[in-house]
């Protein structure tokens, strides 16, 4: 990472990792007196360069969400070098909350709207006994779970579709109309593990998912209705929204001309045991 100053203007990208436990989101919220991520990192930030400004990302997360990488992109007030954005901003930041790297990208760029594709990560402890060493890291489900026919049901999903069944009624988007690259479930000893990559995705969308997926793993549900609930397109035949504190912001695609870093997996993530497909 260089230590060579960097002009004031320039526009910096950075990866931002963060356990959402104990916050309201990530979205600054000034007119409540709640602490959000947006916030501590906005702080921190500003603290370097002496003068304040405003971070973009590429995906607001909910309460108690995480984000093992969220992408944000500012346009720097003040002329400071990479390692300077990285090192000064978790000096003064709460350890739940980290700056990976920074790096200068073209004024063009924009951590929202340049990227391609988002990847969630779903986190289920299957067991008996709530677990204790990740309590906030992962949801429980105590009874048995068939990850093999939570992937199978799961496969609908795929493609362009309506899924207006898993959109939260607050949802702000103006279609409901996403496209799902990839899905996948798997089980990993006692975690049960929800992957998925699409192009966006609506407001819960991922928890909704979760939640009807968990009602067919557990045979309360056949396999065959997470389709039909696509092509219902109603969301109060859906089942519950899944709890937020196993839900991961796990990755965030962009064209290669900005060359950004890759992603490492995260120590969670390693312990699933679970690789990119």
């Amino acid at each position: 990472m260089s230590a060579e100053p960097l002009p004031a203007g320039s526009r910096i990208a950075c990866r931002i990792e963060y356990n959402g436990a104990r916050y309201n989101g990530w979205q600054s919220q000034p007119h409540l007196n709640v602490l959000t991520v947006q916030q501590e990192l906005e702080s921190a930030l500003s603290s370097v360069a002496d003068h304040p400004l405003r971070v973009h990302c590429a995906g607001r997360t909910d309460t108690g969400v995480h984000g093992h990488c969220q992408i944000v992109h500012f346009d720097a007030p003040a002329a400071r070098a990479p390692k300077a954005w990285v090192l000064g901003a978790n000096a003064s930041m709460a350890k739940d909350v980290r700056v990976h790297w920074a790096t200068v990208v073209p004024e063009s760029f924009h951590a929202r709207f340049c990227a391609v594709a988002r990847r969630y990560r779903y986190v289920i402890a299957n067991t008996l006994v709530r677990p204790a060493v990740l309590v906030g890291q992962v949801s429980w489900y105590r009874y048995p779970l068939d990850a093999a026919t939570m992937d199978k049901a799961a496969q609908s999903l795929l493609g362009e579709q309506d899924f207006s069944a898993f959109r939260a009624a607050a949802c702000q988007s103006n279609s409901p109309m996403r496209n799902v690259h990839s899905v996948a479930v798997r089980r990993i000893g006692d975690l049960v593990v929800v992957d998925i990559q699409a192009n966006a995705f609506l407001h819960h969308m991922v928890r909704n998912i979760v939640g009807s997926l968990l009602a067919v793993g557990s045979g309360r549900k056949p396999e065959a209705w997470i389709g039909q609930l696509l092509a219902a397109r109603d969301r109060t035949q859906a089942a519950d929204t899944a709890a937020p504190h196993g839900l991961y912001l796990a990755d965030v695609l962009y064209p290669d001309e900005f060359s950004l870093p890759e992603t490492p997996y995260g120590p969670l993530i390693i312990a699933a045991g679970v690789t990119a497909s």
